[in-house]
């Protein structure tokens, strides 16, 4: 007879066959592989309370192997934690909670959205760091949780797993155990076709702590997981060799087993092989159930004695308020410019991030080993180091792909508001987390510096053409470039109070006019994305602009008024923002009786959505030579704004 372990890692071996079977895709293997691994992991250790699920102390688990996502939405089932059997039955359908890989929102217990290979790994790094600061902040009474996660042999290709797992390394953060599904497999056929290397050894020369196991023996993984809790000084990572597709006879082993349904004849003869009812599909006894939820009450009296110590905790306001993720932006102190003063917007930004930091005590972030660049130290903050988790500087080295993946995690485990800073040009590197950034919802801040040609001699590796555009292609991201040191102020409070989203600042390397807002437009204008900045009476033609290219649409415009073209300059300082604005606004900022033209120093493709007849901008690459001068040969002068305007109106 199976013990209850045994027949609950094979039940939930069943419903991923039958998941995948129903919806005709999907990827059973690694569930089926991983069933005796997610089993001992869910019953004996994972710290959690069906009865609130979305407990702040609780343990997190991620699936970085996304594809196996049967997987989870088996275990929040039988731990009755979301998903209900309909959920199971409707995997990969139209507006169900159980899609081809997990998405956070959908359920509790859906931790992040794991899809691309990777990032949940690089997630979990970021969630360790969220849980350290706070520990380290408040105190193990109130923050006291572990960092677990599945991850996959093409987790442990990506070049973002690597990244992260050398900075978890190096920070130490034993929080973390990871669990490998050693199978040997991928789509292609066997991992060594293309995977060789000594993985564990990989692992241990970034500063890890390694076990090798077999996967199927529960007694060994719960030992396993056991030794990795008692290292507390470093990250672990378990290799669990296991069989993929485990229990299916034919397919068992194979790649077949990896991402397409076994198939109807399989299926029963892989439940026959596991002793599972071949006639029935979805089907739970009542004992598994029972056997899985059979600490609940222990799980309810953990929850509710940590409440205790919450209510009693001396900072428990700041913990809750800080946990709420809601920033008082009002209680910022902003530091002021006088019109005509010359600064770049990065060294702009450089202020607003000190007086952000004196106001909001979980504001942490930092560069890809760019912070003299970028402005973004926060002076007097400490550095997050091993020892001092409690710093607020992150200096997360040159691993972009790898912070921006752990800045999401960071910000989905709550309690923190991340940022994170490169030079424009690398948002390539940036780009698959800032993406999964927006689809997650989560209010990371992307800060941008070098944004324009105007880098000048580093040449056109270094000279950021596309990417403006680019970013703005983006679902749900904000992409913010302000005109002036006045509006960096706004941008950053822009970002600061948002909640459902990412946002991306922009900011320049080259000194920049403060604007005289007492004959302009007022800076607040940016709140609502595109504004009038300067309103001259019977304008013949609108110049719209944004960024540095503000200051540059100015002077044209008082060159082209000194010849009697009257003109209205028009502030895009966010296009997403703008384009959520009432057709009342849009159309009072943008009189349809206006020609228009757009200036902005990078590819003009995006601009006609707002009926320009014209761009000004720059759709080559660039070239290595001083900024101002590559500006000018490139088109972006006063001369050529100019000369495009009385073309339009010719």
């Amino acid at each position: 007879m199976q013990s209850l372990d045994q027949k609950t890692a094979n039940i939930i071996r069943g419903l991923a066959m039958d998941g995948v079977q129903a919806a005709n895709s999907g990827h059973p293997g690694m569930p089926m592989g991983m069933a005796d691994v997610a089993t001992v992991l869910w019953t004996r250790f994972l710290r959690y309370d069906p009865a609130q699920p979305e407990w702040a102390d609780r343990d997190r688990f991620i699936l970085s192997a996304g594809h196996g996502s049967m997987l989870l939405y088996s275990m929040l089932f039988l731990t009755g934690q979301a998903l209900s059997i309909d959920d199971l039955k409707r995997f990969r359908q139209w507006g169900s909670r159980t899609a081809g890989h997990p998405e956070f929102g959908e359920a509790p217990g859906i931790e992040t959205t794991t899809g691309p290979l990777g990032q949940g790994l690089a997630n979990g790094v970021g969630f360790a760091m969220a849980e350290a600061w706070l520990r380290s902040r408040f105190g193990e009474s109130i923050c006291n949780h572990w960092t677990y996660a599945i991850v996959s042999d093409g987790d442990l290709m990506e070049g973002v797993a690597h990244e992260a797992a050398s900075l978890a390394g190096h920070l130490g953060l034993g929080r973390i155990i990871y669990l490998w599904d050693d199978n040997h497999i991928t789509i292609d056929g066997a991992t060594d076709i293309a995977f060789t290397e000594q993985v564990l050894a990989r692992f241990e020369a970034l500063g890890w702590h390694t076990q090798a196991i077999d996967g199927h023996e529960m007694e060994a993984i719960a030992g396993a997981v056991a030794a990795a809790r008692d290292v507390t000084d470093r990250p672990s990572i378990i290799s669990c060799r296991t069989t993929i597709g485990k229990g299916s006879p034919n397919k068992g082993g194979r790649s077949a087993a990896h991402g397409a349904p076994l198939g109807p004849d399989e299926v029963r003869l892989s439940k026959q092989v596991l002793g599972l009812d071949p006639d029935k599909s979805f089907d739970v006894p009542e004992d598994v159930v029972g056997y899985v939820r059979q600490r609940d009450a222990d799980r309810k009296t953990l929850r509710q004695a940590w409440e205790e110590r919450l209510e009693a905790h001396p900072e428990k306001a700041l913990f809750l308020q800080l946990l709420s993720g809601k920033l008082d932006v009002d209680s910022i102190v902003w530091p002021s410019y006088a019109a005509g003063a010359q600064l770049a917007t990065r060294k702009a930004s450089e202020a607003a991030i000190q007086a952000i930091a004196k106001a909001l005590p979980g504001f942490v972030g930092g560069s890809a080993d760019l912070a003299e660049s970028n402005l973004t130290h926060i002076k007097g903050a400490g550095n997050f180091q091993k020892g001092s988790f409690d710093g607020r500087n992150i200096a997360f080295g040159i691993r972009e792909h790898g912070m921006a993946a752990i800045c999401n995690g960071i910000s989905l485990h709550g309690g923190l508001r991340p940022f994170c800073a490169t030079f424009l040009i690398f948002h390539d590197y940036h780009r698959p987390s800032v993406r999964l950034s927006a689809l997650m919802h989560q209010p990371v801040i992307y800060v941008y510096t070098h944004d324009s040609v105007w880098v000048g001699e580093d040449g056109p590796t270094h000279q950021p053409i596309e990417q403006i555009q680019s970013l703005r292609l983006i679902p749900n991201l904000w992409v913010v470039r302000p005109a002036d040191a006045v509006e960096a102020n706004e941008a950053w409070r822009l970002a600061l109070a948002r909640n459902d989203g990412p946002t991306a600042l922009l900011f320049t390397r080259q000194n920049l006019p403060v604007l005289d807002r007492s004959k302009l437009g007022a800076a607040e204008g940016l709140r609502r994305g595109a504004y009038v900045l300067l309103d001259t009476p019977d304008a013949k033609v609108a110049i719209l602009a944004s960024g540095s290219e503000v200051s540059l649409a100015m002077e044209a415009a008082e060159r082209l008024g000194a010849e009697g073209i009257a003109v209205r300059v028009v502030n895009v300082a966010c296009m997403e923002l703008f384009d959520q604005q009432d057709s009342a606004y849009q159309r009072e900022v943008l009189p349809l009786s206006l020609p228009r033209i757009s200036v902005e120093a990078g590819r003009t493709l995006g601009w006609q959505r707002y009926g320009v007849e014209a761009a000004v901008g720059i759709d080559r690459f660039g070239a290595s030579a001083p900024g101002k001068t590559v500006a000018e040969k490139l088109g972006m002068s006063v001369d050529n704004v100019v000369a495009t305007v009385r073309s339009v109106l010719a």
